[in-house]
């Protein structure tokens, strides 16, 4: 029995997210996997599954949904090794953290879509792609930068940040066409994160 449920898409960065923090924590959950313009997805939103119409959603035992995959990462790090205990550690891991949501997915993954999803073709426009993989890679860029004598982004050991950051970054080159050839510390990273015990991959499960 498990008292977890993750509705999640399988294909998504973000819903990744979350499945690969609770297979590192050895939690168990059920998953309704959902992908994206299904009839699976209104059906989902309809029933009030997803308070916010968006994918993942946690549901906890008690009735209550979560919602934003950074939200859902702190309440299953809470207490556990991911969080870091000072509070100055803590806020720059949140930094990372909101940086994953403002900077890196709004460019890195939807450069992705554009190039995956059929229903969003029409808006992969040559101008946009070339703009997206320009920001990208300036984006990319940064995080190279940051790892520039250290394994993980906030401190001597993984965190929150490292999991949220992993999300689309272990795919911007293989689904994203960004070329990680430019980046060896990133890509470096990316087999730390890969080799951490408990580790599943994006279409995992």
């Amino acid at each position: 029995m498990t008292d977890l449920t993750l509705y999640s898409m399988p294909s998504s960065g973000n819903s990744y997210k979350v499945r690969l923090m609770l297979a590192l924590e050895g939690r168990t959950y059920a998953h309704v996997p959902i992908e994206t313009d299904t009839r699976e997805l209104t059906e989902a939103k309809a029933a009030g599954h997803l308070p916010l119409g968006k994918l993942p959603a946690l549901h906890l035992p008690d009735g209550t949904i979560l919602t934003e995959s950074n939200a859902i990462l702190w309440y299953l790090g809470h207490g556990t090794g991911w969080v870091p205990e000072d509070a100055l550690a803590q806020a720059r891991m949140l930094a990372w953290m909101f940086f994953e949501q403002n900077r890196h997915e709004p460019v890195v993954a939807v450069h992705a879509s554009l190039a995956t999803y059929p229903h969003l073709a029409h808006e992969a426009t040559p101008e946009r792609m070339a703009d997206l993989l320009d920001q990208g890679h300036a984006i990319l860029a940064l995080m190279e930068d940051a790892l520039d004598g250290q394994d993980w982004f906030c401190g001597t050991s993984p965190t929150l940040a490292d999991i949220a950051l992993y999300g689309y970054t272990h795919t911007a080159g293989t689904r994203g066409g960004f070329d990680m050839g430019r980046f060896p510390r990133l890509s470096a990273w990316c087999d730390r994160v890969a080799a951490l015990p408990g580790h599943v991959g994006l279409m995992d499960g």
